[in-house]
Order: C-alpha cells, then sequence, then structure tokens
C-alpha cells in the first residue's frame, strides 16, 4: 500500500535554498532513514509531510487512510496536566477504557461492581493488547508517576514521554499508521535506546526517522533518502551500503568536476575574449558558461574538515580523583569512595542509566560541584574543554562571527601556522553568509556544532564530552571522531551513541547505580557482550574490577538453567527439499548480479540515472540474499 508520496517540492529561506524538486515515495513496511547536514532541511521536510510546513513548490500527497504520528524534537505538551492526560489524550474508545481500568488499578479501589464493568469493556474493546504494549513502553522508558505534571520534569523526561506518546499512538493505529520521528534516541539512556531498537524492528511498522545513532539506523532502517547538494539520493540497504554508495558517488563527481574544471577554463578564456557588444549568436555558449560555473562552484561547497588542534602539553599530574563521595539525600548516592588517577592519553567513556549521576561525576571532576568530601586534585599543566549537555551559551545576540572571534581571531594549528575565525568557521560548513546570521536563528544542530568549535578554539589537552553527539548531523560526527581519534590528550566522554563510544574509547567507567562505579576493559560493545555472557552464565570470571572504596554488595548465586529436553529432528518434506535446491540455485545468481551491477558502478562515465538505479537495484538484491540465506540456515538444520 502507498502511504505518501513527495513529488518535486521545493523549499528556500530567503536565499538559502535548502532542497529543489526532489521526489520520493513511502510504502508500507518501509522503515526509512533522512541523513542530511544540520541546517539542510531534514526537520523542514518532516513538518511538510506532516503539513506544519509547506514547500514554495510541489504536491506532497498522505494516503486519506493514514494517521500520520510526529514524535518532533521540540515537546509539546499541556504543561498543566498529567502525564497520563497528555500520553492518553486522544479521543478513542480503547484508549479511554485502558486509561480508566489503569486509575482504577493506580487508586488501589475495591469496588468489585466497577472492576467487573472495566474488564468486561477490556474484553469488549479487545483491549488488552494495547494495555500490554502500553505497560511495556512506559516501563521501558522508565516513566512511573503517571499523576505528574508535565511542567515539573527535566528536558530528558520530557523527551521520554513525548517519546511514548508517540509510540503509543502508533500502536494504536497499528497498521494504518506512518510514524515519524526526528531524532528519537536522543536523551534516552544506552539500555533505552537497544530496546527501541529491538522494539521498532520487531514492529510491522512504517518510519520515517532522522537519527544520528548510526548503530540505531543500522538495525532499524532499510533505506536511506540523503538530501545533498539540494538533491535526494535513495539508498535501498543498510548504513553500511549506503557509505560504499555514497563514496562511490563522490568519486564519480570528482573525475566529473575536474572535466568541468578544464570546460571553465577554457569557457572562461573565450568570454573574456569577447568584445562588449556581443552577438545573438553568442547567447547559448555564454548560458553554458553561467551553467558549468554554477556547477563547478556548488561542487566546491562540499570541502573535506580537518581538525589539527594545537595542544599545550600535559605534565605527570593530570587528574586526581581520591576517596570521594558525593549523595543527594540518605537513598541517592552518586560516588562511594571512587578513587581513580587518570593517565595522559587515556580515552574513558561513561555509561549507566539516566539518574546514576553521570554529569554530576563530570562536574565534580570539573570542580564545578563539590563532592560531600574526598579530594580533586588538577595538573598544573592541564587545559579543560568541557562540552556540556546545555548547549551553546550567550548572554546577547550576536552574528555567528562575533561569537567565534570573542574567543580568539586566530586559531592555531598543530603545524604552527595560524586559521582566521572565518576560514576556521567555513571548514565546518559554516559559509560566508552563514557567519553573519545570528546566533538565535540557527538550527539545534548549528549550534552544537558551533559550540564545539568555542570549545576547540581554547586548544584544551583534557575533553570532558557530555553527550558531544546530540543533534550533530553525520558529517560533523565522522569529522568528530576523525579529530578525537588523532586526538593526543585526555578524553573522559559521556554518549549513548555506542557507535561513537566503541571508536574512540580503550575502557568504561560502569555506574551501576547506588554509588557503585565499576571499570571495565573494553569498548561498549565488548561490555555488552561480556553482560551478556554473565546474564547466561556462560562467563563466570572477572568482570571489570571496582573503582570504590567501599565492596559492593555480594550478588545471590546464579540459577543454572536446566537442559532444554531433547527433541527428535524433523525431516525435511518433499516441498521443502524442492525450496532447499531452489535456493541453492538462485543465491549465486543473486551474487553474481550483485557482483556485475558493482562492477557497472565502477566504471567514472556511468550517468547519475544508471547509478541510481544500479544502487537501488543492489539494495533488493542485499535485501533478498538475508530472507533467503536465513531460509537456507533454517532448511538446512533439518537436512
Amino acid at each position: 500500500m502507498h502511504y505518501a508520496s513527495i513529488d518535486n517540492i521545493s523549499k528556500s529561506f530567503g536565499i538559502r535554498n535548502l532542497f529543489s524538486n526532489i521526489t520520493f515515495h513511502i510504502s508500507e513496511g518501509d522503515k526509512i532513514a533522512l541523513i542530511a547536514r544540520n541546517g539542510f532541511g531534514k526537520s523542514t521536510l518532516l513538518n511538510i509531510l506532516t503539513g506544519k510546513d509547506h514547500p514554495d513548490s510541489g504536491t506532497v500527497w498522505v494516503h486519506k487512510d493514514i494517521k500520520l504520528v510526529m514524535l518532533h524534537q521540540e515537546n509539546e505538551f499541556e504543561g498543566e496536566k498529567s502525564i497520563w492526560d497528555n500520553i492518553l489524550g486522544m479521543k478513542n474508545e480503547i484508549v479511554n477504557v485502558v486509561k480508566d481500568y489503569e486509575e482504577y488499578m493506580e487508586s488501589g479501589s475495591e469496588d468489585p461492581d466497577q472492576l467487573q464493568e472495566l474488564l468486561n469493556k477490556m474484553e469488549e474493546l479487545d483491549a488488552w493488547n494495547f494495555e500490554n504494549e502500553l505497560q511495556q513502553i512506559l516501563s521501558k522508558l522508565n516513566i512511573h508517576n503517571l499523576n505528574q505534571k508535565v511542567n515539573t520534569l527535566s528536558g530528558g523526561q520530557k523527551k521520554r514521554v513525548a517519546l511514548a506518546q508517540a509510540l503509543i499512538e502508533a500502536q494504536l493505529f497499528a497498521g494504518k499508521c506512518l510514524l515519524i520521528m526526528d531524532e528519537p534516541t536522543n536523551h534516552l539512556d544506552v539500555s533505552m535506546i537497544e530496546w527501541l531498537e529491538d522494539f521498532l524492528s520487531a514492529q510491522k511498522a512504517t518510519l520515517l526517522m532522522v537519527t544520528h545513532d548510526r548503530y540505531f539506523l543500522d538495525a532499524v532502517c532499510n533505506e536511506i533518502i540523503e538530501i545533498d547538494q539540494e538533491k535526494v539520493f535513495i539508498h535501498k540497504g543498510n548504513y553500511d551500503y549506503f557509505l560504499s554508495q555514497k563514496a562511490h558517488r563522490i568519486e564519480v563527481e570528482s573525475s566529473e568536476l575536474l572535466k568541468d574544471k578544464n570546460i571553465f577554463r577554457k569557457e572562461l578564456e573565450w568570454m573574456r575574449k569577447q568584445p562588449k557588444a556581443r552577438t545573438t549568436k553568442s547567447k547559448s555558449r555564454q548560458d553554458a558558461f553561467v551553467e558549468i560555473e554554477d556547477r563547478v562552484k556548488q561542487k566546491n561547497v562540499d570541502s573535506d574538515v580537518q581538525l589539527q588542534v594545537k595542544m599545550t602539553r600535559l605534565g605527570g599530574k593530570i587528574l586526581e580523583m581520591k576517596k570521594v563521595y558525593k549523595s543527594f539525600g540518605e537513598d541517592k548516592p552518586i560516588l562511594k569512595g571512587f578513587d581513580y588517577t587518570f593517565k595522559r592519553g587515556e580515552r574513558i567513556g561513561i555509561v549507566g542509566k539516566n539518574g546514576v549521576g553521570k554529569s554530576t561525576f563530570l562536574q565534580i571532576a570539573l570542580q564545578q560541584q563539590q563532592p560531600d568530601s574526598g579530594k580533586i586534585n588538577h595538573g598544573d599543566t592541564v587545559i579543560f574543554g568541557h562540552f556540556s549537555q546545555e548547549g551553546l551559551q550567550y548572554k546577547e545576540d550576536k552574528r555567528v562571527i562575533e561569537f567565534v572571534k570573542d574567543t580568539a581571531e586566530f586559531f592555531p594549528l598543530a603545524d604552527g601556522t595560524k586559521l582566521s575565525a572565518s576560514k576556521f568557521l567555513e571548514r565546518f560548513a559554516f559559509t560566508s553568509e552563514q557567519q553573519y546570521t545570528y546566533l538565535s536563528k540557527l538550527s539545534g544542530g548549528e549550534k552544537r556544532r558551533l559550540q564545539l568549535l568555542s570549545i576547540l578554539f581554547t586548544n584544551p589537552n583534557f575533553l570532558v564530552l557530555d553527550e558531544p553527539t546530540n543533534d550533530l548531523d553525520l558529517q560533523t560526527l565522522q569529522i568528530l571522531e576523525e579529530f578525537l581519534q588523532d586526538y593526543q590528550g585526555c578524553i573522559l566522554l559521556v554518549s549513548h551513541d555506542r557507535y561513537f563510544m566503541d571508536k574512540l574509547v580503550d575502557h568504561l567507567f560502569v555506574f551501576e547505580g547506588d554509588g557503585i562505579i565499576n571499570d571495565f576493559p573494553g569498548n561498549y560493545t565488548q561490555y555488552r557482550i561480556k553482560e551478556l555472557d554473565k546474564a547466561n552464565n556462560i562467563n563466570s570470571g572477572k568482570q571489570y574490577t571496582s573503582l570504590s572504596v567501599e565492596e559492593p554488595k555480594p550478588k545471590a548465586e546464579s540459577i543454572q538453567l536446566s537442559n532444554e529436553s531433547k527433541t527428535e529432528k524433523r525431516k525435511l518434506s518433499y516441498n521443502e527439499k524442492r525450496e532447499f535446491e531452489q535456493l541453492e540455485a538462485e543465491m549465486p545468481k543473486l551474487e553474481e548480479e550483485k557482483a556485475s551491477l558493482e562492477l557497472k558502478m565502477s566504471n567514472a562515465s556511468i550517468s547519475y540515472d544508471d547509478l541510481q538505479a544500479a544502487s537501488n537495484r543492489i539494495g533488493e538484491i542485499i535485501v533478498l540474499l538475508e530472507e533467503k540465506e536465513l531460509r537456507w540456515l533454517e532448511l538446512s538444520e533439518l537436512q
């Protein structure tokens, strides 16, 4: 079933074009990730699809029987109402009876007649599945005090309530719903992200989402739509496939750019030789010159950014935390005798559920907040660069270039040269026009990018990063990762982005809660594998060491799972044997077709249309191969 179509739409703000004449379609079961740089129209496109904004030209069509459910970056709540009333504020019979039933159970009432009436209504409306999904979503997103007013919640809590609201509404219209999500993983801890990943992967939902979380994107989405150079590029497949195809496209564009430059040079020479009173016979050639000039300039905008920060050398003493205690009241300990001496070049990731004190720990380490007891010692040569969750801080609205120049006029590079503030901004995709934009007019991602630049301008040798990936586009994330991989100073990193964490950290501080912090020697994926092993009693050895003076409470002995009873292995039926033989014949053919298309795409002379068609077909083949290989494995078990 066809859900929605975007047909030849364009959108601009003033002189800035976001996209021009772009077209794509959404069908039932599609799980699409929308990718673009910050400020290049991702959120605007989502708003156009939902009717909150309008294109300058083109048409948007949504099937009349489809319900659009949107999770915005900015929450839209009635602050004086409770979480319950906001989440279940929609007018629907099933919602009303489930809400009444839940409120009855919460109240502790013992009216058997009222209970029986509610149970009868639940049965009559077949509301139990919806109620189960509701409870799972609220529990996994750690939403419990449902009578609390929304205006008393923190920003992260509001984000989780908004996500719950969108997921619950989507469940209500399952089968006829397009769920649109703008950065759904922001403000979630890693365990919540992993649950959401599994939840959306298992659902037969139709999704369109903007996300920078590459593991999440790879696990959930089967199609990627990229907005680049005002056009859209559609990739049927996962994130890995998208990267390979984009690399190839850039290679093709580079060869075309070289040709365009040579033509441009010749045309420029011809234009300069012409007399001022040109005849009409030269008109076509003048038009061709303008077209080539525009193409060359447009392709030159996308230049690689390299960060080579000049870093003050670290001395022997860096950061010492000695027997540090911190708690909020008697029932919420954050640190219990934390003891650690940081070494030169260490890269430490911090993981744990929301509310266990990760940001508080960073503030104590930076001496922005005082511990209850213990010592914090900073080395004389340490210069901290703190990237906080609070975002870009400014007292008065200024232009971007003025804000950067308040820190420094020039940025010192590692090779001893200097880069002007304007040139440095250009390397971070702030064009000369954008540099004169007021801070208040920047998008959320552009503000985060500017916040990062202002920190790097201080030449830090110890970076403390608190959720630095929120609202950053994938290109900026890749730039930041490359810089941090070559960075010689210390890094202390809190992030829910598992991909980002895996690439950068050497070991983890695992916040277990109740003030207990353990040191795990590895990255996040290695930690999760160990945790799964431990949960399944596969690995009973020591997982990591405690960094607290107080010993953690002894854990209860694991209950050994009994072996499953052995059942006699079923043999293949006649039809299954035929299916198995067909799969063995079909898979090599698909592999050959895929290899042939990849060879075709490696030809630099391939046209854009042929490149896009081949890219789409390879995406289809990848999906088919995955399905057939899984089925082949199932049948081979019965051989």
